[in-house]
């Protein structure tokens, strides 16, 4: 088969990620988009790949598929244009910052005919995938509880943060949106949509921002009963994934590369490591599965229905942490 063109619009930090990741699947000659001239040239020269100044100046060369890495608050209007031009849809999380043209993006998809997707990265982690399968099998009984921890040192893992989409909610910003939604999206993806929510959530540390860097979110998924938190200051870069079930307990540990379950109170852990994972290892799983997406191989790893419910789920959370309420979804 012939490759995939992929078009990464934005080339931050991120789009660099997706543009060098599609390249290492082997499947897809990619170019780009980057209004920042010296970046631009840079990112040309370091993979050796076209550039352009806009999407507009990529008028008469031909691709397949879009993959949208710009600010949230623009996912929904280049997702449209590149939509019209007939183009599949790899939509960065979150999906957007606001349920604005959400609806008109999903109807033009539709009626297009077009795959479109939302990268929600945790679902290519091999632990949770584990995670899921494990539960499926339903060993330890039916699930109750879904108690989900996460931090890491801001500062030192994205540098820039006091100059890019992270300073504002309207364009993404806050631990909501960019850190707690990949949890949320991922309990979604175990258990199903979160019903009903509260949060709290505050700035505590991060220097040179005012958004909340620090999150902590109670839900309920059907009969199960969730805990997310999250913060952007601590020295560890950590996250721990704890499944309660009726008879016995299951988890997870990225930082540890571990699987672990115990079928009896008081029992051992049964352990089973997983090793280090690559940086960019679940990136270029993401782009095959997107490029297996777009030719009817497989489902989308993340639709773009479930994309849009966990966006009213960041959206619920903000607006629970504004006014200190439960909110119903």
């Amino acid at each position: 088969m012939k490759p995939h063109k992929i078009l990464v619009i934005g080339a931050g930090s991120i789009g660099e990620r997706h543009l060098r990741c599609f390249l290492a699947t082997g499947r897809a000659e990619v170019s780009f988009c980057e209004v920042n001239d010296d970046l631009r040239k840079t990112i040309a020269e370091r993979y050796e790949v076209p550039g352009f100044s806009s999407t507009g100046a990529t008028e008469g060369y031909d691709f397949d598929a879009a993959v949208i890495c710009v600010p949230a608050h623009l996912h929904i209007p280049l997702a449209l244009e590149m939509a019209g031009y007939g183009r599949h849809l790899l939509i960065e999380k979150p999906l957007s910052t606001s349920l604005d043209r959400v609806q008109e993006l999903r109807e033009m998809v539709g009626e297009n005919h077009l795959s479109a997707a939302v990268a929600y990265i945790l679902r290519q982690y091999p632990g949770l995938q584990k995670l899921r399968e494990f539960l499926s099998k339903g060993s330890l009984g039916r699930p109750k509880q879904f108690i989900v921890n996460i931090g890491q040192h801001f500062p030192t893992h994205r540098p820039a943060y006091r100059e890019i989409y992270y300073t504002d909610h309207a364009t993404g910003g806050g631990a909501i949106q960019d850190a707690l939604t990949h949890i949320l999206n991922t309990g979604e993806w175990l258990f199903g949509p979160i019903e009903r929510l509260t949060c709290d959530a505050a700035h505590q540390v991060l220097d040179g921002v005012d958004v909340e860097d620090t999150a902590h979110l109670l839900a309920r998924h059907g009969p199960v009963m969730a805990s997310y938190t999250c913060n952007q200051f601590m020295a560890p870069n950590e996250g721990t994934y704890t499944v309660a079930c009726e008879q016995g307990t299951v988890r997870f540990e990225v930082h540890k590369g571990t699987f672990a379950w115990m079928d009896r109170p008081g029992g051992d852990w049964h352990v089973e490591t997983l090793g280090p994972l690559e940086r960019d290892a679940p990136f270029i799983q993401q782009a095959n599965a997107f490029l297996d997406f777009i030719e009817g191989k497989r489902l989308p790893a993340c639709s773009l229905e479930e994309g849009i419910q966990t966006l009213r789920v960041n959206l619920a959370a903000l607006d629970a942490a504004r006014k200190n309420v439960w909110v119903d979804l």
